[in-house]
C-alpha cells in the first residue's frame, strides 16, 4: 500500500466492474488500515494469505522493487496471474527467470508501464504506426520530477536507470516500434551529492540508434524547479508530433509583463491518473475476455536490457551495443 498500490487499489474498488479485491497485503498496519477503509476484508503483512487463497485469480505486485521476482515467481507457481510494477527485477538474470517460471505455468502476465495507457502517448504510437509522420528520423523524451525521492527510496531502486529511466526506455520502443541496437549514456549529480554518495546519478543524457536507423534522446532530471515535466517529440520525413505539459488549469492571462500560464501538475499520480485506471482497466479485461495481455514480459526484459546497457556506457564512457 505505497503510493501505487493506493492508486491500483482505488480504482479497483470505486471504478472497475467486475473485479473483487480479496486480499491486501502490507508490512505497516497504516497501509493495512487503508485497504479496510475500501472495504478489503482480509489484510495481513502475511503474502501467504494471497499465494494461499485458492479463490483468489489474480495478483498485483506493487511492493518495492527488490521483492517483485520472489512474488511474481510464487504467483505463478500456483497459477495466479500477475499485474507487476517496473522493474521485474534489479538484474537481468533474474528477470529472465521470472519470464520462464510465467511461461511455465501457462500464466498471464502483464508488466506495468503505465506510460503506454496515457491518451496523448497512445495517441501519438498510433499516429506513427499508421505513418502520420512518415519515415522516423528522431525522437526526444523529456522526463523530469519536480523533487528526488528520500536517499533510502534510492538505496533500493536500483538507481536512476532502472527507477525512472525504465519507463522511457519502454516509451523509446514503444513509440519507435523496433528495438534498439547501441546505447550511450552520460549523467552526474547536479541535484543532491547525497544521491552521488549512494552510488547513483540524478541527472543523465541518454542517446538510443534504433534498427531502423532512427535516434533517440532521453533527458533525465531528479529535480525540476517547476513541477513535473513530461514532453515528448517525434519528427519524421512528413512532419512533427509533440506532447506538451498539462497544467493545473487551462487559464492564462495576458498583461504588460507578458503572457502567464497556470504551473505544471506536481507529480505522476496527477500526470498519469486516467492512464492508471486505463491499464487496470485493460489488465481485468485481458483476464475476463481471455485476452493476451498487452505489454508481456519480454517489454519488462527488453527495458531492463537498456538499463545495464546505460550503466555500462556511463561506466564506460562509451557506446554499448545491446547485443554486448
Amino acid at each position: 500500500m505505497g503510493r501505487i498500490g493506493k492508486i491500483h487499489l482505488q480504482n479497483l474498488c470505486t471504478k472497475i466492474d467486475g473485479v473483487e479485491v480479496t486480499a491486501v497485503v502490507n508490512p505497516s498496519k497504516k497501509g493495512q488500515d487503508y485497504a479496510s477503509k475500501f472495504g478489503v476484508e482480509q489484510v495481513s503483512d502475511d503474502a501467504d494469505i494471497i499465494f494461499g487463497h485458492p479463490e483468489i485469480d489474480a495478483v498485483l505486485i506493487c511492493s518495492p522493487s527488490d521483492t517483485h521476482a520472489d512474488y511474481a515467481i510464487r504467483a505463478a507457481e500456483v497459477g495466479k496471474a500477475i499485474f507487476c510494477e517496473k522493474p521485474i527485477d534489479m538484474s537481468l538474470e533474474r528477470a529472465e527467470e521470472v519470464v520462464a517460471k510465467v511461461k511455465e505455468n501457462d500464466v498471464p502476465m502483464m508488466i506495468a508501464f503505465n506510460r503506454r495507457f496515457d491518451p496523448d502517448f497512445a495517441k501519438v504510437e498510433a499516429a506513427v504506426r499508421n505513418e502520420k509522420v512518415g519515415e522516423i528520423h528522431s525522437l526526444h523524451i523529456i522526463s523530469r520530477d519536480p523533487g528526488p525521492p528520500p536517499i533510502d527510496y534510492i538505496k533500493q531502486s536500483g538507481g536512476l536507470f532502472k527507477d525512472m529511466t525504465i519507463h522511457d526506455f519502454d516509451m523509446t520502443r514503444f513509440i519507435m516500434g523496433c528495438e534498439v541496437k547501441e546505447v550511450f549514456a552520460t549523467g552526474s549529480c547536479m541535484v543532491d551529492p547525497e544521491i552521488g554518495k549512494v552510488g547513483d546519478i540524478d541527472t543523465a543524457m541518454i542517446t538510443l540508434r534504433f534498427e531502423n536507423g532512427a535516434t533517440a534522446v532521453i533527458e533525465n532530471s531528479r529535480k525540476a524547479v517547476y513541477g513535473y515535466d513530461q514532453r515528448l517529440e517525434v519528427f519524421g520525413s512528413e512532419g512533427v508530433l509533440k506532447i506538451e505539459n498539462p497544467l493545473m488549469t487551462n487559464v492564462s492571462g495576458s498583461d504588460e509583463n507578458g503572457t502567464h500560464s497556470d504551473v505544471n501538475l506536481n507529480f505522476f499520480i496527477d500526470r498519469y491518473e486516467a492512464s492508471y485506471l486505463i491499464e487496470m482497466q485493460t489488465f481485468v479485461d485481458s483476464l475476463i475476455y481471455d485476452r493476451d495481455m498487452p505489454v508481456h514480459g519480454k517489454d519488462g526484459i527488453n527495458a531492463i536490457v537498456l538499463a545495464d546497457a546505460a550503466y555500462a556506457s556511463l561506466k564506460e564512457n562509451r557506446p554499448v551495443k545491446v547485443n554486448d
